[in-house]
């Protein structure tokens, strides 16, 4: 299976620098609309069989205009969540924003037993992203099938830095995720995944992105020594 893993286009919080994880969560900027809006033709090239999306509203926003252009039904998968955030949800403080990157940083350590405060650890995360991703394979068998995942900045690093065989979690939790970036995943639960390419400007051009944006939750962060 081939997966085009795509981050979610902008929103307030993003731009606001709110970690906002919890459901229903933030609609779509402008410029969020925008983003969204050139998935289509950035995409036209791709011969995609399916468009999953996390149960937060942004991802159903975000993939929108490429359903509708490609005549596919959304699908929701409850694991594509983002990383929760718990007892810091709706905060934007130094020392919040700190505390949710470290735990995303424990766990790019191999700590998994390390548990977001008022949240889960990282073995609770990769478990249910892993059901979700497991579920999409089943539903495309066939081997050269390519699928879109709409989902969440925090949440598609993490994983790929977890769970390819290519790219270590130092590089993921170090490399930015911009709003509509996207990265090409391919391979099986069985025999591993590998990452093809790592776009981490939006899809449809560098117009679209936005650097003053505080966004937590795509800026890279630093591993601490161990």
């Amino acid at each position: 299976m081939r997966i085009l893993f795509i981050r979610h286009g902008q929103t307030p919080a993003n731009v606001a620098g709110i970690l906002a994880t919890a459901y229903p969560g933030p609609g779509l900027t402008e410029l969020g609309e925008r983003q969204a809006a050139a998935l289509p033709r950035a995409l036209a090239a791709e011969r995609i069989r399916g468009i999953y999306v996390s149960t937060l509203v942004r991802t159903h926003a975000t993939a929108a205009p490429l359903a509708s252009a490609l005549q596919l039904d959304p699908v929701v998968e409850d694991g594509l969540h983002e990383i929760e955030a718990g007892g810091l949800e709706g905060r934007r403080d130094r020392d919040s924003v700190t505390q949710y990157l470290g735990t995303l940083e424990q766990w790019g350590l191999g700590r998994l037993d390390t548990a977001m405060p008022g949240a889960s650890d990282g073995f609770t995360f990769f478990d249910r992203y892993n059901r979700s991703l497991d579920r999409i394979a089943e539903r495309h068998p066939e081997p050269d099938a390519t699928v879109a995942v709409v989902s969440h900045g925090a949440a598609i690093r993490v994983w790929c830095g977890g769970s390819t065989l290519n790219v270590t979690p130092e590089f993921a939790v170090r490399n930015e995720l911009e709003n509509t970036g996207v990265i090409v995943v391919e391979g099986s639960r069985r025999d591993g995944f590998v990452v093809e390419s790592w776009m981490n400007r939006p899809l449809g051009g560098r117009l679209l992105a936005d650097p003053a944006a505080a966004d937590p939750t795509g800026e890279p962060f630093e591993l601490a020594d161990d």
